[in-house]
């Protein structure tokens, strides 16, 4: 019943409006004051390996994590420092403007556990809390945006090579 009022309803579509706004809103100044102010997450990334997360019985908790950052974020700091910001600024903008708001939601999603992993708890725990709301909506948190024209625009086209791919 809750899930249909939140992937079907216009009530629903406004107030997930109000929500995807703010986290677009969040996404995308994050991002932009990276690209303008020369982000280099290496510091962070250094320290994220040097002090990880540890559980109460002192041992590592995420050491796959710590090992992926160490093994390929670090040696490819470069990819990151582009992906990063870049990232956070397209998800904000998909989510402000409600254009593939399910595929910038899910990026988004990813890019917060990531932080988390890292020992970050900040704001991500509401975010991912608000994130999985917009994720679980699907088309309509994106009603009052981008999405009415483009999800059917993608869908009749995406149905179109189907239909020519199977003759």
């Amino acid at each position: 019943m809750f899930n249909k009022f939140l992937r079907e309803n216009k009530i629903s579509a406004a107030i997930l409006t109000v929500i995807r706004l703010y986290l677009g809103y969040s996404w995308f100044t994050a991002g932009f004051h990276k690209i303008t102010g020369g982000f280099d997450a290496s510091g962070f990334l250094g320290n994220v390996v040097k002090n990880p997360v540890k559980g109460p019985d002192g041992n590592m908790v995420y050491g796959w994590y710590v090992n992926f950052l160490e093994s390929f974020a670090l040696p490819n700091i470069d990819v990151f420092n582009f992906i990063v910001p870049w990232g956070e600024t397209l998800i904000g903008l998909g989510l402000l403007l409600g254009c593939l708001t399910t595929a910038a939601m899910f990026f988004g999603l990813v890019m917060n556990f990531s932080f988390f992993l890292a020992g970050t708890v900040s704001h991500n725990p509401t975010d991912i809390f608000l994130g999985f709301i917009i994720l679980t909506a699907g088309y309509n948190a994106g009603r009052y945006g981008l999405d009415r024209w483009v999800v059917p625009f993608i869908n009749k086209t995406i149905g179109k090579s189907k239909a020519k791919s199977a003759v």
